[in-house]
């Protein structure tokens, strides 16, 4: 393989076609192009892979229920995908597809090359299948003896046959590579969570399919044809497939990845599933696997299901795409999960943008035609002003490691230090009264300062905002590339002379939001039962979200009384009511309080209902409310009105 020093292959996750892009998608597209902008600026052989992943049960349902051919489904989300990536001017090499041809061929050589090695063999499997997350659960880990822990669907018992690969023969493996490589998993704080799970033992995973037709087949020579590829197995390969691998393999000098970029969701299959497919084919680990959060709106998980998922060009088209980059790598720790608020965005916008930045150009634009006709030449500001000088450059300095270490806020944060810097020496130095007392080398080594803060803080925010930068530099008469970057950046040179061009202030300020209501992604993708008991992940942002008094009105609470209850078939924990909340007819609600209290009695007695959540599905049947209860270790109990109510009195 190369020498990874002089490259960098980053990746993004393949995304699945199973509706179109949001704002999550583009978190993590924007993360990875940020990274591959400044690989490339710092002189690196840099290749950025993006693209989707196209097979499974899961697509082959969508398609069917949309009246579509599988093919032309794939064809028709995958295109949303790569026209939003071209309209971010994500700065891609290449957007593949798992529907590619050579992508299928260099699946089959791994699949061929682990048979060899001894780790593929050819069983039954029987286990409870979640075709949403393409996975099986063992029955301790499902919801209620059914649900899917992770996305709270019904899962399917499949019994099959099925080839396996020996996963649990790489535990000891795997745990001491991620003894010897503590920043193969980014943030560290993940990486015990994958430790445990793995010393928890693993079990051989099925990596075959009979009961669809929609993935990889199996190669020629295994003469079994009613057998596709698991899913995760022919996703995860992408990222050497894309480099030719199975093929000319014109790229795989590119292999191992600096970074590979996911959602936390899916840190399991590329922090143990994929090193072990790596190991058994005989290939190097790629350098990093990093996790990011989620993106909440409201406090909750974006998700199609929910209907509250944010259009990222919605917002990109309002806002302008590089202050919405800008917020979204500035406003969380990469590994934490974020608010989404217009709000939030505004002040990024009006305050580090327009404040910080913008108004300091502004003030250099005006210095510079006041007092020197626009001429600008920096010849003797180490003279007056090396402090300065020094402070920047010991910023510049920390920068590099942050964005690698995916400490990309940080690197924001410090990156705005120099800019702190120039508009404090403007305030220090008052140019003005230097002109005033005749101190005009001093005032135009002041000017020369500023410019090649400016300068060099535009290079290395060009990563994040490329257009907002290369405005900036053109400005300031000079071009952002690798040699601006060594030179500016690395040798800490100043700027040659020039003449300041005037430009348009770059961030007007905003005083109201742009985008009445945000609307969501529309979406035929089924909705996510609300009430289910799923084990909370273990690094959830503690304490309480404060929210103001207009957001708590903005829920919908009634007395209801039950008027006919029955228990769900097949459900340990799942009640039926119908609850007149005083409307036409009364509303249904699935509780999952069955445990505690049977149909007869909660016959006849008042409940509090959340009247306004969106309708759900759990386990086929329609709920158009929630009850408040209160659970703690003595069990549950609900929350009733103290004496006898009608029916749709409002609570609060």
């Amino acid at each position: 393989m190369s020498d990874s020093c002089h490259k960098a292959y980053i990746t993004t996750p393949i995304y699945y076609v199973n509706d179109i892009a949001h704002i999550g998608h583009a978190y993590t597209t924007i993360i990875a192009d940020t990274l591959a902008r400044y690989s490339r600026m710092s002189g690196l052989d840099t290749y950025f892979l993006t693209g989707t992943d196209e097979h499974g049960q899961k697509i082959e349902e969508a398609a069917k229920s949309r009246g579509k051919t599988t093919q032309a489904y794939a064809d028709e989300i995958s295109a949303t995908f790569k026209n939003l990536w071209d309209d971010f001017d994500i700065s891609y090499d290449k957007f593949i597809r798992t529907t590619d041809e050579d992508h299928k061929i260099g699946v089959q050589k791994a699949f061929s090359q682990m048979h060899k090695k001894g780790d593929v063999y050819k069983d039954t499997y029987k286990g409870h299948y979640c075709i949403s997350c393409e996975t099986f659960f063992p029955t301790i880990q499902l919801v209620d003896d059914e649900f899917c822990p992770e996305c709270g669907k019904s899962t399917t018992i499949v019994e099959e046959e099925s080839y396996f690969f020996k996963l649990s023969a790489y535990e000891d493996q795997l745990l001491k590579y991620y003894e010897d490589n503590p920043e193969f998993i980014l943030p560290k704080s993940k990486r015990n969570e994958v430790i445990r799970f793995v010393e928890g033992g693993l079990q051989d995973l099925s990596i075959t399919r009979t009961s669809f037709d929609w993935g990889v087949k199996l190669p020629t020579e295994f003469n079994d044809p009613k057998h596709v590829m698991y899913v995760w197995l022919d996703a995860l390969m992408n990222y050497l497939t894309a480099l030719g691998y199975g093929g000319d393999e014109e790229k795989m000098d590119q292999w191992p990845a600096r970074v590979q970029l996911i959602g936390k969701d899916i840190l399991r299959f590329h922090a143990i599933y994929w090193p072990a497919f790596l190991m058994s084919i005989d290939m190097p680990l790629p350098k990093h696997i990093a996790a990011h959060g989620w993106w909440t709106r409201d406090g909750e998980k974006m998700s199609k299901s929910k209907g509250n998922v944010v259009n990222p060009k919605e917002v990109a088209d309002a806002y302008g795409l590089d202050n919405f980059r800008y917020f979204m790598l500035r406003e969380v720790p990469f590994g934490g999960d974020g608010d989404f608020s217009q709000k939030a965005l505004m002040d990024r916008i009006n305050s580090d943008l327009g404040n910080d930045l913008g108004n300091l150009l502004n003030r250099v634009i005006g210095m510079s035609g006041k007092y020197f006709e626009g001429n600008v030449h920096s010849s003797n500001v180490a003279q007056y002003y090396q402090t300065e000088l020094d402070e920047v450059h010991a910023s510049l300095d920390l920068l590099e490691p942050l964005l690698y270490d995916m400490q990309i806020h940080r690197y924001l944060e410090e990156l705005w230090r120099p800019l702190t810097v120039a508009n404090r020496a403007i305030d220090k130095y008052e140019p003005w009264n230097l002109m005033k007392n005749g101190k005009e080398e001093e005032a135009m080594a002041l000017n020369g300062l500023i410019v090649a803060i400016l300068a060099k803080v535009s290079v290395m925010l060009y990563p994040v905002m490329p257009a907002v930068c290369t405005k900036i530099s053109n400005a300031l008469c000079f071009t952002i590339d690798t040699e601006s970057w060594k030179s500016l950046v690395k040798d800490r040179a100043l700027l040659a002379p020039f003449n300041l061009k005037k430009i348009d202030p770059l961030f007007p300020r905003i005083e109201a939001p742009l985008l009445t209501q945000i609307e969501p992604i529309d979406t035929t993708e089924p909705v996510k039962k609300k009430e289910k008991e799923v084990k909370k992940e273990s690094d959830a942002t503690e304490g309480i979200a404060l929210i103001g008094i207009d957001q708590f009105f903005q829920t919908s609470l009634k007395v209801g009384t039950v008027v006919a209850a029955e228990e769900v078939p097949k459900s340990k924990k799942l009640l039926l009511l119908q609850v007149d909340v005083g409307e036409e007819k009364p509303r249904q609600v699935v509780a999952g309080i069955k445990e505690w209290y049977s149909a007869e009695d909660m016959l006849g007695t008042q409940v509090s209902v959340v009247a306004n959540l969106k309708p759900a599905k759990l386990m086929g049947l329609k709920s158009e409310g929630m009850l408040l209860a209160a659970k703690d270790e003595d069990g549950l109990c609900m929350i009733r009105p103290e004496k006898p109510k009608k029916s749709g009195t409002p609570i609060g």
